[in-house]
């Protein structure tokens, strides 16, 4: 008795070098554009922790925009100053509102924009 045995071809498993260099390329992308994000975000958070400050110490316009502007040079705040801050008043507290735009170069005319919107409560 003699058994016949067939060949079976064995289906590989993995990544072909084109989907190694493609996940290579969005890995890369994505650590740029990340590494250029976090900076934003960290400033963003400065000028909030700011606003809040001069809402809490200041009670007129000036005194608010002085306030928030002492703070943008200690934690080197750019992208916004105390003239670019809407100041009102909501019974007797002072609310401090917001609004500016970051933008990140990617490649060419292609840009990465963050729109911060915010006001104190």
């Amino acid at each position: 008795m003699q058994v016949h045995r067939t060949a079976r071809r064995t289906r590989q498993r993995g990544l072909s070098f084109i989907g190694v260099i493609v996940i290579g390329l969005f890995a890369v992308a994505a650590f740029a554009i990340g590494g250029q994000s976090v900076p934003v975000f960290l400033e963003h958070q400065a000028i909030q922790k700011a606003a809040a400050k001069a809402a809490k110490e200041g009670s007129t316009v000036p005194d608010v925009r002085a306030i928030f502007d002492k703070a943008a040079q200690i934690d080197e705040i750019s992208s916004i100053s105390g003239k670019d801050l809407d100041v009102t008043k909501r019974g007797d507290k002072v609310v401090v509102s917001y609004k500016y735009a970051r933008e990140i170069p990617l490649a060419g005319p292609a840009y990465l924009v963050y729109r911060f919107e915010e006001s104190t409560k």
